[in-house]
């Protein structure tokens, strides 16, 4: 079994694999990682384990939950399977390194678009030789709201909420309209532009806001929240292999 940790700015996701199969998926608290770490550990048989984090984790955390069992840490120097032709791939985020893994080892000789709708959107294109372009980054539906709270003196900070219609009755339809009608027609737009120069295109949208955006949008995608999970399992696979 294999023990996959990903570490976000406030919460963790820990999972444990079995092949590909997701036996147990746990989401926690940053600060009790190493105790919910430890209970996964003692209640199934891990053999190997991977760590993800987009958020700083302090070197002396990270040197506890190594010495619960020997983790794979992700980062710029990790083995890949694909070609990486990003132009500064030092920076490239270890999420959107999981996300291409996944990309070409589920959908081999594909151009694969993936999405992932968090705290930021992050488009990624990897194409049919695994060769990972790049892609681009805008702000997540929440960032979106808080900006318009916070950078005004009497707009509302808003939760998210399905769109009627696009045109806004009152302040909080015409945010939540300008909010998510703005978002759909990005992801949608941005969809076509990569169409127009790839017309074989797999679409694969990911993320917190997979399950809310999904039903919103006009073009066609394959939607799986646990994408990235998956991606650092077949990394941690790949790794071992070599």
């Amino acid at each position: 079994m294999n023990l996959i940790v990903d570490i976000g700015n406030t919460r963790v996701k820990a999972a444990v694999f079995e092949g590909d199969t997701v036996l147990e998926l746990v989401v926690f608290d940053k600060k009790r990682i190493i105790s919910e770490v430890k209970k996964i550990i003692k209640k199934n048989t891990i053999s190997k384990g991977i760590v993800s984090s987009v958020a700083s984790i302090s070197p002396k955390k990270l040197l506890k939950l190594e010495s619960l069992m020997p983790f794979l840490v992700v980062s710029s120097l990790t083995k890949v399977p694909f070609k990486n032709l990003y132009k500064t791939p030092k920076t490239l985020g270890v999420d959107r390194i999981a996300l291409v893994v996944s990309a070409v080892r589920k959908y081999k000789n594909r151009n694969v678009l993936i999405i992932d709708a968090g705290t930021c959107i992050t488009y990624d294109f990897v194409n049919e030789k695994s060769e990972y372009l790049g892609g681009a980054i805008s702000p997540g539906i929440k960032m979106r709201f808080q900006s318009l709270h916070n950078y005004t003196s009497k707009l509302p900070l808003l939760e998210k909420k399905p769109l009627g219609s696009f045109i806004g009755g009152n302040t909080n339809e015409s945010i939540n309209s300008g909010v998510i009608n703005g978002l759909i027609n990005e992801v949608d737009g941005v969809i076509l532009d990569y169409k127009e120069k790839y017309i074989d295109l797999t679409v694969v949208l990911t993320g917190g806001d997979t399950n809310f955006l999904a039903k919103q949008l006009k073009s066609s995608i394959f939607a799986n929240q646990n994408f990235l999970l998956e991606g650092l399992n077949k990394l941690l696979i790949f790794n071992q292999d070599k």
